[in-house]
């Protein structure tokens, strides 16, 4: 094999295209290639923290949910002491209200045994001056035994 000019030129212009490649074109491409490198790791670094960011959501939303449920019984249960004293409360008026009206009927009832009674008493008064009458054969005026007959009435 015998070297000639032209493997000679070919292997300088070799050379040569290879320190220009080296000192033209490489360095966009590898800038472009590390762009490109930073961008991905940049993306997956926001990956990472979108999914972080989703577990801490997660994490707040069902401690937030464990909070509503807690409130959420809460109230129900304050409902329901409000509803038991309400109800104690309607027992313990109605149980007032049964007690004044049965005072009050119990007063009526006096006053109508009073009222009897007086009537009554009446009553036996005139029978009295009536049997007395019939006994004495006498008029009895009433006006004039006003007295005795009250006494009697009283003893009555």
């Amino acid at each position: 094999m015998s070297i000639n000019f032209t493997l000679v030129g070919q292997m300088v212009f070799f050379i040569v295209f290879v320190l220009f490649c080296m000192k033209y074109v490489w360095p966009p491409i590898t800038q472009a290639m590390k762009e490109r490198a930073d961008k991905i790791a940049d993306g997956l670094a926001a990956a990472d923290r979108a999914e972080h960011d989703l577990e801490m959501a997660k994490e707040r939303a069902s401690e937030q949910l464990k909070e509503a449920k807690a409130e959420a019984a809460k109230i129900i249960e304050q409902a329901k002491k409000r509803g038991d004293q309400m109800v104690e409360d309607a027992k313990r008026k109605a149980q007032e209200e049964a007690e004044r009206v049965r005072v009050a009927a119990e007063s009526e009832v006096e006053q109508q045994v009073a009222k009897a009674r007086e009537e009554l008493r009446s009553q036996v008064a005139a029978l009295a001056v009536s049997g007395a009458e019939r006994i004495l054969g006498d008029t009895v005026d009433a006006s004039k035994h006003s007295a005795m007959l009250d006494k009697l009435s009283a003893e009555l």
